[in-house]
């Protein structure tokens, strides 16, 4: 049966979702920014997601977006929550002041709907949130989705999860089975709190794994050893295995860093060593990486591109940023190439367009991931990329 659904959030974990589903139903995406809802209605992604892209220009999609609170939630039968969380150090826990805000505005005009939360949440929040609102069709169903990949990863999930085991949790469990392309789904039925963990504890399992790599290869620079070697080595054990195991300055993005810092705040009760290793070994390998290049004497240092990975429009808390700010401290003039930035400066740093001038200008390029572009002068650059993959 066709559902009339509204989208909360036109980034790349809503406008997926979105795309997805309305395939098959009547989405409404509903954000804030004008320009990403006129960019949506002309068939436009206001996101780097090339499948997004695609899907919008040529599948017949039964979507449309709008600022209006009314126009999205009137007649809907479903609200999914695709807002920010971000950290607050304050705090010590994501802010979700603007999750709560959204859900007593969508009950106020709606309240029979059923509310799926994919917005990072702490362990505890939905619970919370269904006493405060006492709304018991509230529940959170976690996204494993890569940035740039994220359709791609709707229509192939490697599991399905929601917080919840009634019909309303099932029979979204299987909106998003029927929506994917990918028909071997394991769905997994569990508490919100539950759910809630699984997303936190992937997220943390990922730094941990990108941190080991990392001070594997901080070993291998500091005694002047092979990394791949090494790494070839260690990862050809199919126990081990060979994903996330690419060498870089250090975990961002949008997920991992607060993610894992929301994780060690659910730990404050519980004993832990390994979770706030973690969240230091970034910092660690960040000093150690502005300290290796500190070490070459530089007079100019170029930063290549700000963007945490490939095929990724975003630089939220990329790592070359920290350590960009580490070797301005020190005095030695940065300069920056990014050339989806407009401004004449980035924290501080000379914003240069021209990729000739920057090259010229530099007397080590940074790169967090390698490049062809930089292939001409490849004795300049400095990186920790080994295998050319995220």
């Amino acid at each position: 049966m066709n559902k009339n659904i509204s989208i909360v959030g036109c980034g790349y974990v809503g406008l997926s979702m979105g795309v997805l589903l309305s395939q098959d139903h009547k989405i409404t995406m509903f954000d804030i920014d004008e320009e990403k809802v006129k960019l949506i209605n002309s068939k436009k992604s206001p996101i780097d997601d090339e499948m997004i892209a695609s899907f919008l220009e040529t599948k017949k999609l039964n979507l449309k977006a709008t600022t209006s609170n009314k126009q999205a939630f009137a007649n809907s039968d479903i609200a999914i929550l695709a807002l920010p969380t971000n950290f607050c150090d304050k705090s010590q826990s994501f802010d979700t002041s603007i999750v709560e805000q959204v859900i007593n505005k969508i009950l106020k005009i709606n309240p029979d709907i059923c509310i799926f939360i994919k917005s990072t949440l702490p362990i505890g929040f939905t619970d919370l949130i269904r006493k405060k609102t006492r709304h018991k069709k509230i529940y959170f169903s976690p996204e494993f989705l890569r940035e740039g990949k994220a359709l791609e990863d709707n229509l192939y999930p490697s599991r399905i999860i929601v917080g919840g085991k009634d019909a309303n949790a099932k029979g979204f469990a299987n909106i998003l089975q029927k929506a994917a392309i990918k028909k071997d789904i394991r769905k997994i039925f569990m508490s919100s709190s539950e759910a809630e963990s699984v997303k936190l504890f992937s997220n943390t399992y990922l730094a941990m794994r990108v941190s080991f790599f990392n001070e594997l290869d901080s070993f291998a620079e500091a005694h002047e050893l092979n990394t791949k070697h090494i790494i070839d080595g260690v990862s050809l054990d199919p126990r081990i295995g060979q994903n996330y195991n690419n060498p870089s300055f250090g975990y961002g993005g949008y997920c991992l860093p607060k993610d894992t810092k929301q994780l060690l705040a659910n730990f404050r009760d519980v004993p832990n060593n390994m979770i706030e290793a973690i969240v230091e070994a970034n910092k660690t390998r960040k000093t150690f990486v502005a300290d290796s290049i500190i070490a070459k004497d530089p007079k100019v240092v170029g930063i290549y591109r700000l963007q945490m990975k490939a095929g990724s429009d975003n630089f939220r808390s990329s790592s070359i940023q920290d350590i960009m700010k580490r070797i301005e401290a020190k005095g030695i003039e940065v300069i920056v190439f990014e050339p989806s930035i407009n401004e004449e400066s980035f924290y501080n740093s000379k914003v240069l367009n021209n990729i000739d001038e920057f090259k010229q200008s530099s007397d080590i390029i940074i790169a967090n991931r390698k490049d062809e572009e930089l292939l001409d002068v490849e004795e300049k650059v400095y990186t920790r990329d080994i295998y050319g993959t995220d």
